[in-house]
C-alpha cells in the first residue's frame, strides 16, 4: 500500500491533507522520516503521525519446518494431521505454505505470513533451486538425465517443464534439482520414465539446506542468515 493512502484513511484525513502531513515530516516509517507519498508500506511496519500511532507493525514470521511423511501441506484438514498442526506459536493461523509437499513427501518446509516474500521465493521466473533426494520402485533409464534437462511436456495443463538436474545416485536413487514447482512434478516426470516414486525428500531450497539436526516434525524461525540464503 502507498503511503498517502495509508495516512488518508487515518481519521478520514483526505489525499490532500495524506500529502501535507507526509511532506510537512510528520510521518514516519519505522522511526524513520518519509516524505515519499508513493513509499510502499505493508502490514509488518510501524507508522507514526506527528508522534500518534497510525498502524502497529504486525509481527513476521519466517519458519522451517521437518516435514515427515503423512501430514498434510495445509492450514487446515477435516481428516488428516496438518503442518500447522506442528508449530508452537500463538500466531500460527497467519501462516501459509511456501511450497508445498504432498502428504507422503518429507524434508525442508517453510511458512510464512509474509505474502509477498513466499510469491517472490515461489515464482518460477525467480528460478530458486530446489533440491530432492528420490528413490523409485524401477532402475532409473540411462537416457533419464537428458529428458530431465530437455524438460517434459504435461497434459492437460499444455505447459512443458524447465530443464531439471538430475543425478543418479545408484540404480534406483537419484537428486532432482528443480526451478520451479509444477503439480506431483517429480512423479509425474519419474512416471513418463517407467518408474514409480517410493520416496520423494526435499533437501534444500536455495542456498538453504534441512539442517541435519532438525528431526521430522520439529521447526524453528529462519535466521538472518537462513532467509538470506533463500
Amino acid at each position: 500500500m502507498k503511503l498517502d493512502r495509508l495516512i488518508a484513511k487515518h481519521r478520514f484525513l483526505g489525499r490532500a491533507e495524506a500529502h501535507r502531513q507526509i511532506t510537512a515530516g510528520h510521518v514516519r516509517v519505522d522511526g524513520r522520516v518519509i516524505v515519499d507519498n508513493q513509499h510502499e508500506v505493508d502490514r509488518f511496519m510501524q507508522v507514526e503521525m506527528a508522534g500518534e500511532l497510525v498502524q502497529q507493525a504486525q509481527r513476521a514470521l519466517y519458519l522451517m519446518l521437518h516435514k515427515p511423511a503423512g501430514v498434510v501441506s495445509a492450514t487446515r484438514d477435516a481428516e488428516h494431521r496438518t503442518v500447522i498442526d506442528l508449530i508452537d506459536d500463538p500466531d500460527k493461523a497467519t501462516l501459509h505454505i511456501a511450497g508445498r509437499l504432498d502428504r507422503a513427501s518429507t524434508g525442508l518446509l517453510l511458512l510464512t505470513n509474509d505474502g509477498r516474500w513466499s510469491k517472490r521465493l515461489m515464482d518460477a521466473s525467480a528460478k530458486v533451486a530446489k533440491t530432492y533426494l528420490v528413490e523409485v520402485d524401477d532402475d532409473i533409464p540411462l537416457d533419464a538425465i537428458e529428458r530431465f534437462a530437455a524438460g517434459m511436456e504435461f497434459q492437460p495443463e499444455g505447459i512443458t517443464t524447465l530443464p531439471a538436474q538430475l543425478t543418479l545416485l545408484g540404480p534406483r536413487q537419484a537428486r532432482v534439482v528443480l526451478h520451479e514447482g509444477r503439480h506431483h512434478q517429480i512423479k509425474r516426470m519419474f512416471g513418463r520414465l517407467g518408474c514409480l516414486v517410493t520416496s520423494l525428500h526435499r533437501e534444500s531450497i536455495g542456498g538453504l539446506s534441512l539442517p541435519s539436526d532438525l528431526a521430522p516434525g520439529m521447526w524453528h524461525p529462519l535466521s538472518a542468515e537462513e532467509k538470506a540464503s533463500l
